[in-house]
C-alpha cells in the first residue's frame, strides 16, 4: 500500500529551538497511524510540522507525492490536509452553522450548503445545535464540531490533536468510534497523537513512538505492547 504522507529525515522547531531530530514518519493511505510517547516528546510538534506550524531546519514532507516541506498552512490544507489541535480549534461565540460556513470560505455557497447537509449527515446530532453557539456545547459535542468543521473541505488526510483530551469517558469513546468511521467510511487517512494509549492502539493500524523528539519505535499497533519501549515509555 502507498503512502499518502512521508516525513523523511525531518529536522524542526520553533525559531532556534529545535524540537524534532531526524524523525522519519510514512502514513499508508486510508490507514489510522498513532504517534504516541510522554509528554514533551515532539508529537503535538510532529503534526504542526506536516501542517507548515514550525521551522524546518531539514529533510522532507511530501503528501500524494507532492512536496510540502516549504507550503504554508493554508496551501496544505486546499491540497486535502485537515489539522484539528487540541486547543483554539472553534469560534466559541459563533454557531455551529457558522464555524462549519467559517471552515468552508474558500467554497462557493451553493456548495456550502451542500457539504454542511453532508457532514450533518455524518454527525446527525449536530442538525439540533446548528443554530447554538458552540460556547453552549460540552467537550464531547464541541470535538465532533471540531470533526465536521474539518471535513467540510473533504480532506483526505486529518491530523488529530489529542481528540480526547479533557472529555469524559463516554465522549471519549464516541469520538474514537468517530474517527474509526471516518477512516472506514470515507477512507479518510487518520494520524492522531492521544494520551489514552490503549484506546490509540486499539484504533490504530500503526504506531509510531517519539520520545525526546526522535522515533524509538514504529510497528503494527498490536506489536507495541510486547516491545519493551511500551512498558518503559507508556506504561503498558
Amino acid at each position: 500500500m502507498s503512502s499518502i504522507l512521508k516525513v523523511q529525515d525531518v529536522d524542526a522547531g520553533y525559531g532556534k529551538s529545535q524540537v524534532l531530530f531526524g524523525v522519519s514518519v510514512a502514513v499508508k493511505e486510508k490507514s489510522i497511524c498513532a504517534v504516541l510517547g510522554p509528554n514533551g516528546s515532539g508529537k503535538s510538534s510532529l503534526l504542526k510540522t506536516v501542517f507548515g506550524l514550525t521551522k524546518i531546519y531539514g529533510g522532507q514532507v511530501t503528501f500524494s507525492g507532492a512536496d510540502i516541506t516549504a507550503r504554508k498552512p493554508h496551501e496544505i490544507a486546499r491540497l486535502g490536509v485537515a489539522y484539528l489541535p487540541q486547543i483554539d480549534n472553534l469560534y466559541l461565540n459563533l454557531s455551529v452553522r457558522e464555524n462549519l460556513v467559517m471552515a468552508a470560505y474558500t467554497l462557493p455557497q451553493s456548495e456550502t450548503e451542500t457539504r454542511i447537509n453532508e457532514v450533518t449527515d455524518i454527525f446527525p446530532m449536530l442538525k439540533q445545535f446548528l443554530g447554538k453557539k458552540a460556547l453552549t456545547l460540552s467537550g464531547g459535542e464541541r470535538q465532533i464540531v471540531v470533526m465536521a468543521t474539518a471535513l467540510m473541505r473533504q480532506p483526505s488526510l486529518m491530523l488529530f490533536d489529542e481528540p480526547s483530551a479533557n472529555l469524559a469517558p463516554k465522549a471519549s469513546d464516541q469520538i474514537f468510534d468517530k474517527i474509526k468511521e471516518l477512516n472506514e467510511a470515507l477512507g479518510i487517512s487518520v494520524v492522531v497523537v492521544e494520551q489514552n494509549t490503549r484506546k490509540a492502539l486499539e484504533l490504530s493500524d500503526d504506531v509510531y513512538l517519539l520520545v525526546s523528539g526522535r522515533v524509538n519505535f514504529h510497528g503494527a499497533a498490536k506489536d507495541l505492547v510486547n516491545q519493551e519501549f511500551g512498558r518503559l515509555f507508556l506504561g503498558l
